[in-house]
């Protein structure tokens, strides 16, 4: 549990050395010796000493650590922060094992290095507590963030390969942005850069950033911009926490074109580089990560204008070398000479047509002439006149037996009609019969197929009843009708058995 560093109700309890009465003070100070620097050192330090008691247990956030033979770290909590150092012997000895945002309990007191001018609280052991609240919250939203598959490598976009322009988010002021620029300048000049200005730490700095990216990913296409560049210098976890809010972590998730982050140093680690496309070590690596080197480029162009002078050079000499060789064949080396063979062989053609169509000629009228003289010995007008007659005959006697067998037919339709009519549903409907079926169109042959509150139906000659069944005597209806089983969707007359097994009547 923290303790407060100054404690009034000590400084009363500890003996005072005795100090000379200083001079009464007077409205003005115009008459008093100025004190030296190193005098005013060593007041504060004497203040310190017996002002704070030592050692003093103090718990608090380790932030900022730095190793430096010895540990240099900032112990914090919500509303302060101290600067703390851990020799190297005092690490040895109590094998001490730090890292930012790692709650401790440091055991030490406070000393003024009055060379540097700078406060410290010496430690002389630390004892871990647990994860600090910085701490806790970047794991926490991380495992969210994970869990949506935000940090997923199968959602992340390819980098372009050559980028038109590309939007550099950062501070005009800082490093980082420097490096980028004189990377890119010195890779190649020719992708622009668009700095989009925004404040990378301290209180709003977040929204500020998410903001800009916001306007810049709706206005892309309008600006040329292929991809961005989130990047600043390094820091504590507390400077670059920006960085780590979850409204610019999704941000960056929609922004329409690919984003490389490149975060504080190496070892720093942020909710937007994981977010982001590609992360990159340092913002020159970002540079040059979407920047291509204009020496490779040259030299890869050299090297293909070199392959595809020599690939032309090498098929233009096939191609005169193919030409020259078709020069020399007959045909090309006399064209003359295709057209007068092409001539030949068209009149030859030609005679030969003209003697098989002569041939031809002959032999057809040869043919006819047999053929007349057959038809003339024949005599086939006097066979047509016979013939024509015995079709008409035969044609008048079909006639006379279709006209018999259609009355017949008739008279054995209609008899069979006026039974059909004696027999047919409707006529046995006319004298007086009806049938009954359930509403589903089960017919029903017996009391026990029907339950009292059952809807039934009644066909008569002249329409249909709908009735319900108010009660009967048959005990084992229920039973019965569920051991019924529906017969075919037809006409429920035809189910009946009224018709159609006799011809004379039902």
């Amino acid at each position: 549990m923290s303790r407060p560093l100054f404690d009034p109700s000590k400084m009363a309890a500890k003996p005072r050395e005795p100090e000379a009465k200083p001079a009464p003070r007077t409205d003005s100070t115009e008459g008093e010796a100025p004190i030296r620097v190193r005098e005013l050192a060593e007041l504060v330090d004497r203040a310190i000493r017996r002002g704070v008691s030592s050692p003093l247990r103090v718990v608090g956030e380790v932030s900022g650590l730095r190793e430096r033979t010895h540990l240099y770290f900032d112990l914090k909590d919500g509303e302060a922060v101290v600067a703390c150092v851990l020799f190297a012997n005092v690490v040895r000895k109590h094998r001490i094992v730090l890292r930012d945002g790692l709650e401790v309990v440091v055991t030490g007191s406070m000393e003024f290095y009055a060379k540097a001018g700078k406060l410290s609280f010496i430690g002389t052991n630390a004892q871990p507590v647990g994860a600090g609240s910085l701490d806790l919250a970047f794991r926490k939203l991380c495992e969210e963030l994970r869990g949506l598959g935000w940090f997923d490598d199968a959602r992340k976009r390819p980098l372009p390969t050559f980028p038109r322009r590309v939007a550099v988010l950062t501070s005009r002021s800082s490093a980082a942005l420097q490096d980028v620029l004189d990377t890119m300048r010195r890779r190649c000049p020719a992708v622009e850069v668009a700095l989009v200005d925004a404040r990378v730490q301290g209180e709003g700095s977040a929204a500020e950033l998410r903001t800009k990216l916001v306007a810049l990913s709706r206005h892309h296409e309008r600006l040329g911009i292929d991809a961005v560049i989130i990047t600043r210098g390094g820091g504590s976890a507390e400077d670059l926490w920006a960085f780590n809010d979850r409204a610019l972590a999704e941000a960056i998730l929609k922004c329409p074109v690919p984003v490389v982050a490149a975060i504080g140093h190496e070892t720093d680690t942020t909710i937007a580089e994981l977010v982001a496309d590609v992360r990159a070590a340092t913002p020159t690596q970002a540079a040059m990560r979407l920047t291509p080197d204009s020496a490779t480029l040259i030299e890869q162009i050299d090297l293909s204008q070199s392959r595809l002078r020599g690939v032309l050079l090498r098929r233009t000499a096939d191609a005169r070398r193919a030409i020259e060789s078709l020069a020399r064949r007959r045909p090309l080396a006399s064209p003359h000479t295709i057209t007068a063979d092409a001539r030949a062989r068209l009149e030859r053609s030609a005679d030969r047509l003209a003697d098989r169509l002569r041939q031809r000629i002959h032999h057809a009228s040869l043919r006819l002439e047999r053929v007349s003289a057959r038809l003339e010995s024949h005599r086939p007008a006097a066979a047509l006149a016979r013939r024509s007659q015995r079709v008409e005959d035969l044609a008048e006697r079909l006639e006379r037996s279709m006209a018999a067998r259609l009355v017949g037919e008739r008279r054995r339709a209609d008899a069979l009609g006026r039974e059909l009519r004696a027999v047919g549903p409707q006529a046995v409907l006319g004298r007086g019969y009806s049938y009954t079926t359930l509403a589903d169109g089960r017919l029903v042959r017996s009391a026990a197929d029907v339950s009292p509150g059952d809807e039934i139906v009644t066909a008569l000659a002249d329409g249909r009843v709908r009735s319900t069944v108010g009660g009967h005597a048959a005990d084992r209806a229920p039973a019965r009708r569920a051991a019924a089983k529906p017969k075919a969707k037809d006409d429920p007359a035809s189910q009946l058995g009224l018709f159609g097994e006799s011809k004379g009547g039902g």
